[in-house]
């Protein structure tokens, strides 16, 4: 899935970004360690991995976050 950062923290690692449709969704340091990521920009297109966005009523967790290559 695709998403745009939003925000992020190099302190904490850990941010959001917003999907296609403008949801925010946050993500934490597992996550953006597990993409290998150094830094990461508000406005940067990114690769997301999620799970628990079954239902409407999850909300999906990111498991994982690199920079989207074309």
């Amino acid at each position: 899935m695709q998403a745009t950062a939003y925000t992020y923290d190099p302190g904490t690692r850990s941010g959001s970004v917003l999907l296609d449709d403008g949801t925010p969704v946050p993500f934490d340091a597992p996550a953006f360690d597990a993409g290998g990521l150094r830094l990461l920009r508000p406005g940067q297109r990114v690769r997301i991995e999620v799970e628990g966005a079954g239902s409407t009523v999850d909300i999906p967790r990111i498991t994982l976050i690199t920079l989207q290559t074309f």
